[in-house]
């Protein structure tokens, strides 16, 4: 099992850049593609990026292609996303979660952190 801990949100102006964190618990963190999706309120939660387990492929919404960048610390149980050049539309809650499979599917993910917020302003 692993339990999926997210933090580095909050309240940027548009262009501006964040950087999220997503701790992980378990031994087994390293065997895991992780991935990052967001939800706007009223919105469906979306694929954002995933990365796998050994860091070596990504994959990139088209929405956030060359705007965002994931990448992970096996060492440390630790995946990121770095939030460059923001818009007021990437507003949302963002969750970071596991899966076996490298997957941009929700439905493949076993495992998913409580998310953080993640707002921009015009």
């Amino acid at each position: 099992q692993v339990q999926l801990v997210e933090s580095g949100g909050g309240l940027v102006q548009a262009g501006g850049s964040l950087r999220l964190s997503c701790a992980a618990s378990g031994r087994t963190f390293n065997i895991y593609t992780m991935g990052w999706f967001r939800q706007a309120p009223g919105k469906e939660r979306d694929f954002v990026a995933r990365i796998t387990s050994t860091g070596g492929t990504t994959n990139y919404a088209d929405s956030v292609k060359g705007r965002f960048t994931i990448s992970r610390d096996n060492a440390k149980n630790t995946v990121y996303l770095q939030l460059n050049s923001l818009k007021p539309e990437d507003t949302a809650v963002y969750y970071c979660a596991a899966s076996r499979l490298f997957s941009s599917s929700r439905a493949n993910y076993n495992y998913w952190g409580q998310g953080t917020q993640v707002t921009v302003s015009s």
